[in-house]
């Protein structure tokens, strides 16, 4: 199942998907058919240049949602909450890519409105998924920030387009559960809304502004799809560390290049990222997975098993031995 559609000030989610798919809408709300699946999409409407598409459902199909760039510019900043990224072609190594990112992938995307994307969701999967549109001015009145890294200012005042890529925290994904679970006919739902939706821009970009500031490059659909295809090619194998000459030939683009990009959009380095994944991957092997901890420090390439229970207290504040207790 695909949907293609193009952002502007006046567009509106539920009425576009609703006429594609021939599925009734009502008050900016739709119930996905039994023939589909089961679930909602809905818009909420908070004030003029800010509104969140919701969508909690389960299809029966796989779900390709595409947004088309666009040459008319505006003013709009596009955050999606817990997009899963996952390659649209199945070799084996994408398939284990696919695997972790269902376990650990629920991330934010912060881009232009008018910057094509793409998210696949997979058949038979339970999803809250949500895309905040809000106008520069009123995003910039809402953080109120005096002094923003050169991040922040590139997303409240750059007029290039921008992409970047953040981790969902625990936090950010409650603040969705919550959102979903809302009563729209409650008569204080608006005001419930609007201070979730601004916990949730607490949530990121009190991240995001933890970010070192550096000189940032002007990125394109083609640049994003290539560090897409990098982060996937890291994180399908865990326990071999990623080789950045090989990763540059596979992308066709520069070491120098491919480093300062993915650290732009990703917040750290290659090598960085690869290790948090890794540590990542060990709670899951761990807790989810049963494994013992010298069984999932061997699986992830191991060989000093004191060495990664040092990096595994780094990244998790505990020792291997107490996690796998305290589950």
């Amino acid at each position: 199942m695909k949907f293609e559609f193009t952002v502007g000030h006046d567009f509106n989610f539920p009425a576009a998907f609703a006429e594609k798919f021939k599925v009734p809408v009502f008050r900016n709300r739709l119930s996905i058919p039994a023939s589909m699946g089961q679930g909602f999409i809905k818009q909420i409407d908070i004030e003029p240049g800010f509104k969140l598409v919701l969508h909690h459902y389960t299809l029966k199909q796989s779900f390709h949602l595409k947004r088309l760039s666009s040459a008319d510019p505006n003013d709009l900043v596009s955050i999606i909450f817990n997009s899963n990224e996952v390659p649209t072609e199945s070799t084996d190594d994408q398939l284990k890519a696919q695997q972790f990112l269902k376990n650990n992938g629920s991330a934010i995307q912060i881009s232009s409105s008018r910057l094509g994307t793409e998210t696949l969701f997979a058949p038979n999967t339970e999803v809250y998924f949500a895309v905040l549109g809000i106008k520069k001015p009123l995003l910039a009145s809402i953080l109120n920030i005096e002094k923003g890294n050169s991040l922040i200012k590139k997303i409240l005042n750059g007029s290039a387009s921008f992409f970047f890529h953040e981790s969902m925290s625990v936090d950010a994904k409650r603040v969705l559960q919550q959102l979903s679970g809302m009563n729209d006919l409650e008569g204080l739902s608006n005001l419930y809304y609007k201070i979730k939706i601004q916990e949730l821009l607490y949530l990121l970009f009190s991240k995001l502004l933890t970010r070192e500031s550096s000189p940032l490059s002007t990125i394109n659909k083609s640049d994003i799809d290539k560090l897409y295809a990098i982060r996937t090619a890291i994180i399908a194998d865990v326990s071999m560390p990623p080789k950045l000459k090989a990763l540059s030939k596979m992308a066709g683009m520069s070491e120098t290049k491919m480093k300062q990009l993915f650290k732009q959009i990703f917040g750290d380095t290659i090598y960085n990222y690869y290790q948090k994944a890794r540590m990542e991957e060990a709670a899951f092997l761990i807790r989810q997975a049963g494994y013992a901890v010298s069984e999932a420090g061997y699986q992830l390439g191991f060989s000093n098993l004191s060495h990664f229970s040092r990096l595994f207290e780094k990244h998790h504040g505990v020792t291997p031995k107490k996690y796998s207790f305290a589950g």
